[in-house]
């Protein structure tokens, strides 16, 4: 009798268990607040005696060969090639379903996030670029603060529930969608060098191959995945950055069967890997990439101007140039708020706008990790705290605009929830 009792209650602590961790997973903040999780736990082991057992994991040696081919790559770079050549082909996947059915399909809807994405990329560009004019090295980075990080602003945003507008939520998920597609070209003109020919080659076959099977209205995913891959490994050995494979593969998936319109390849995909991406892929960069031993970084270090030009460019550049584009499209007539929204929310948004962290984090591997230069400057410190800021400045600055909130919430929540594929309750 004790046995069973003690059983009942074992049952139900993993039932009370399960419905905590499931009803966190299923909110929109979820994604953001287990981002800013692993960002801390990266800072906290790389500032602790485990130190040593932080480097030694993301330094850690994996390969995969068959006879004389092979791929030999820290597990860092496993992280940052492989991984978010999975969470670049989910943004393509977005991308698609937005141009195709979604909010992007109409070009009047668009002007206003787009301009203030381009004045959003821009300006913290001219920023860094100002301050690092003179330093060959340094000018590498000044993409960086150009970035926006979608599932940590979305989460900030979500934190603020129904007293944000439902508009204001559709326009950073656009904004946000037309700075990823800034990003990506970034990364494709700039980013990229050392070609190597003959695996381009093999890349071009694949495109190819890809147009094909679209044309011929194949569904099977499988077979895209498998074309995928040869993809991943052909673009990683020529030279063209690999997570560039992601987004062209996404490109060419059906957006419907031809056979059954009710069927959607990239729609199924999306949603199947909504989970992964947010919980898994975004929070492993993130803790690969943020550990930073606060330890080595000397005053000079701090106030770098690479640091200088990363920090101003996402708070003050990104501000200026969300805003500034978008009161300048509205005072031309070229656009028009929507009907609940009004400047101060736009000026919020801007400061979110700001958070650059994974993106951010992303092009700043790329734009430094090559240099081969013993740099004094750690480009991560300017990104976290850029971010950090700007989380919090724009966090204040719509709770003070907008009302305080009534009535349901879960349309107003269902249109951020697009790209972090919760549930909201």
């Amino acid at each position: 009798m004790t046995d069973k009792h003690e059983n009942d209650v074992l049952d139900d602590v993993i039932e009370e268990v399960q419905d905590v961790v499931s009803d966190f997973l299923n909110r929109e903040a979820a994604p953001g607040i287990l981002l800013m999780g692993a960002t801390l736990l990266a800072l906290i082991i790389a500032n602790s005696p485990l130190n040593f057992m932080y480097d030694q994991l993301i330094s850690m040696p994996v390969q995969i060969s068959a006879g004389s081919w092979a791929i030999d790559k820290p597990l860092l770079l496993w992280i940052n090639d492989g991984l978010m050549a999975i969470f670049f082909f989910h943004v393509g996947l977005e991308l698609k379903r937005e141009v195709c059915e979604g909010e992007l399909a109409n070009p009047k809807d668009i002007i206003l996030p787009a301009a203030g994405a381009i004045g959003g990329m821009a300006l913290p560009a001219l920023i860094y670029v100002g301050i690092n004019y003179d330093n060959p090295v340094a000018i590498a980075g000044w993409a960086i603060p150009a970035a926006t990080d979608i599932a940590f602003a979305l989460g900030i945003l979500a934190l603020l529930g129904s007293r944000v507008p439902t508009s204001l939520k559709v326009f950073l998920v656009t904004l946000a969608i037309i700075d990823d597609i800034g990003a990506i070209v970034i990364i494709a003109l700039f980013y990229t060098e050392n070609i190597t020919t003959g695996a381009l080659a093999i890349a071009a076959g694949c495109l190819l191959l890809l147009w094909q099977m679209n044309k011929r209205n194949v569904v099977d995913i499988p077979a895209y995945v498998l074309v995928g891959i040869v993809l991943w490994v052909a673009m990683l050995k020529s030279g063209v950055h690999a997570t560039l494979a992601g987004v062209v593969l996404a490109a060419f998936i059906p957006m419907r069967d031809q056979k059954d319109e009710s069927y959607s390849p990239v729609t199924r995909l999306e949603h199947g890997l909504n989970g992964s991406v947010s919980f898994a892929i975004l929070p492993l960069f993130a803790f690969a990439n943020a550990g930073i031993s606060f330890g080595n970084i000397s005053p000079e270090g701090i106030f770098h101007p690479v640091t200088f030009g990363i920090f101003l460019g996402l708070v003050i550049g990104k501000q200026i140039g969300v805003f500034g584009f978008c009161y300048l499209m509205v005072k031309l007539n070229l656009a028009k708020l929507p009907d609940d929204l009004n400047f101060k929310h736009i000026y919020g948004c801007a400061l979110l706008c700001g958070v650059g962290f994974t993106m951010s984090l992303f092009i700043g591997g790329l734009a430094f990790a090559q240099t081969g230069i013993n740099q004094i400057f750690d480009e991560r410190v300017g990104i976290l705290a850029g971010s950090l800021v700007s989380a919090l400045l724009g966090y204040i600055v719509l709770r003070l605009v907008s009302e305080t909130p009534n009535g349901d919430n879960t349309n107003v929540a269902s249109n951020a929830s697009k790209l972090t594929g919760n549930t909201v309750k």
